[in-house]
């Protein structure tokens, strides 16, 4: 059929001026055109003045009826500045080269399966109902600048699930009162939702299955006052939430704030200061390719973790610093961290007792906990760090008679433990393992947990008579393995002295828990010898009794005893013949003291097996030991 040159006659003024400047490519300004004769128009598509290309450019018209162009193709682009529509617009299954709606009116549009060669934009109108892009195909860019939509109850404001678009998609400024879904959509490069505000207490951003090949922006006063849920999304840029309020209310306040679980991020999750959470940041099982920056970030969950990353993984650094403050506990349980784990300055009040908890913890670098203040207990057992863990400057205050610090099985190369002040609570260092540990006796924690802790250097000017108060403070008891630790670090660094002094510590504090029969032979055992550690005092108390039988049978000799010959009597052999044991002097064989004499001798010969036997058990002691 040739296209007509002239409109309809029945068509109105302004419809026969849109049908003229279609031909010639020229924006139209009406008050009010037909929908019908707009479908007519695009239809019938009349041939182009000579050297203009034909457009619908429609401005300021109000269009009456009911615009369908369902599964309709048009190969011209419709722009349309200003336009009220009194029915909704029906895309469903068309295929336009252009669609560009600026300013207008709309109470719906529906485009499931449409397609657009080239731009799709939607800047600065209202749509009161939902604006659904299901499957819907962008070969260029798709805008939604500016745009306001209110959504009818218990339907979303924007359902574009299946998305594909050629290029980027842009949403600054949106104004949206209801759920936004995005559902397995598809864009190729930027995604970028700035300064857009997700309002109502139906409120969410829905994306699971997201890919985004470049950058994902939630940024520059971004307000969303529901849950985002980005479930197993992909982003091949970087994730944006800098100057963002993120509300997890959903159908009560405090639920997921933004929900990045499963998801692969190829750049950083750039956050900052400006972020306002109320609610949980749920990174469970996600890879980051580069940095998480929460830095300065405001955090509140009050019935759960304001950060739940169990296995997290991130190849560069997790910063959570510089005024960071965070009312919910930080989990970062089973995650990986390729950098660092930076933390100072941030004041965490954690939930049920916790500030931190991050049990098998790997850093490839250094977690960095300097000058924190957690109002609650921080776990980091069975952590595995490359480099340094600080906590210098860092006040605890863990719950009453709880535990303010775990760091059981956790090896690292250095442990800084500098506290701004003693934690209120139990510090656990059991089976930990570091190269070189720094503290300081005056913030040393009432409770003490040592048991199976190595170390290789102890830095700092403290003596072994306070390193043994140090030792004393497992709530459990005496624990013998902590002494042998500290004394075995002693000998490393050659201060044999002080060993001896922790080992001789070791089992005066061993004998407080033995029963009695063994409590009065160690007791001995220390008085005589100092469990083979203070061999001086077996020389004193030899010298001792070697004086006091030496001057007594001088004064008094013992009587010849046998036929002789005898030997001359020497007060001084004969006092040793009596307390050596199994030995011949000669003396003791020729003569016998009486009288009361005989029971200074029987005293001699007692205390000599005494000291010996006591002499030996310490030094087998000693020589295994060694």
């Amino acid at each position: 059929m040739t296209p007509p040159l002239s409109p309809p006659d029945h068509w109105t003024a302004d419809e026969q001026h849109m049908w003229r400047q279609y031909r010639r490519g020229e924006w139209c300004d009406a008050t009010e055109v037909g929908a019908a004769a707009v479908r007519s128009l695009l239809l019938t598509a009349p041939a182009p003045e000579t050297g203009q290309t034909a457009r619908l450019h429609l401005r300021g018209a109000r269009i009456t009826g009911g615009l369908d162009l369902a599964d309709v193709g048009v190969a011209v682009p419709v722009r349309m500045h200003r336009c009220g529509f009194e029915s909704p617009l029906i895309l469903r299954g068309a295929r336009l080269d252009a669609l560009v709606l600026i300013g207008c009116d709309l109470p719906g549009l529906a485009a499931s399966g449409a397609a657009t060669a080239r731009e799709a934009k939607f800047v600065d109108c209202r749509v009161t109902g939902t604006l659904d892009l299901r499957s819907f195909t962008v070969g260029a860019w798709l805008s939604l600048d500016g745009s306001r939509l209110e959504a009818l109850p218990g339907r979303p404001a924007l359902d574009a699930q299946s998305l594909s678009v050629e290029q980027g998609m842009s949403a600054s400024g949106l104004r949206c009162e209801g759920a936004v879904d995005l559902g397995s959509a598809n864009i190729q490069e930027y995604l970028g939702f700035r300064a857009a505000r997700l309002l109502g207490p139906e409120a969410r951003l829905r994306a699971p299955e997201l890919v985004v090949g470049g950058s994902l922006h939630l940024d520059r006063g971004f307000v969303n006052e529901g849950p985002i849920n980005l479930y197993r999304a992909s982003v091949g840029g970087s994730v944006h939430i800098e100057e963002a309020t993120l509300t997890g209310r959903g159908t009560g306040r405090g639920q997921t704030a933004l929900g990045l679980v499963c998801a692969t991020v190829d750049g950083n999750l750039q956050g900052g200061e400006g972020v306002r959470v109320d609610g949980c940041i749920d990174l469970r099982d996600t890879q980051i390719r580069g940095t998480v920056n929460l830095d300065g970030a405001q955090l509140t969950h009050h019935d759960g973790p304001a950060i739940r990353a169990f296995r997290l993984q991130v190849e560069g650094d997790l910063h959570a610093r510089r005024g960071l403050v965070a009312v919910g506990a930080l989990e970062f349980s089973g995650a990986r961290i390729g950098g660092s784990l930076l933390l100072e300055g941030a004041v965490l009040t954690g939930h049920d007792g916790m500030a931190l908890r991050a049990r098998n913890l790997v850093v490839g670098a250094r977690i960095d906990c300097q000058n924190i203040t957690a109002r609650g207990s921080v776990w980091l057992s069975s952590a595995a760090v490359a480099s340094r863990i600080s906590f210098n400057g860092a006040t605890i205050s863990a719950p009453r008679n709880g535990d303010a610090l775990i760091l059981r099985r956790v090896t690292a190369p250095e442990l800084a433990l500098r506290l701004r002040e003693a934690p209120t609570g139990c510090v656990h260092m059991s089976f930990a393992k570091f190269g070189v540990l720094w503290d300081d006796r005056t913030t040393w924690p009432r409770a003490l947990v040592l048991d199976g802790l190595q170390y290789d250097a102890l830095p700092g000017r403290v003596s072994a008579a306070d390193r043994l108060s140090w030792l004393a403070r497992d709530p459990a008891g005496f624990v013998p393995q902590p002494y042998e630790q500290l004394a075995a670090h002693y000998q490393r660094i050659g201060r044999d002295t002080d060993a001896r002094t922790v080992l001789l510590a070791k089992h005066r504090r061993l004998r407080a828990t033995l029963p009695a029969p063994q409590r009065l032979w160690g007791l001995l055992q220390d008085l005589v010898i100092g469990y083979g550690y203070l061999p001086r005092r077996a020389v004193w108390l030899l010298l001792l009794l070697l004086g006091l039988g030496s001057a007594l049978f001088s004064a008094h000799h013992p009587k010849p005893v046998g036929d002789g010959p005898y030997p001359a009597f020497n007060a001084p052999l004969y006092t040793l013949d009596l307390l050596i044991p199994l030995t011949d002097l000669g003396q003791d064989r020729f003569y016998a003291a009486d009288g009361p004499y005989q029971w200074l001798a029987f005293l001699l010969i007692c205390s000599g097996w005494l000291l010996a036997t006591v002499a030996a058990t310490s030094a087998n002691r000693v020589l295994r030991r060694n």
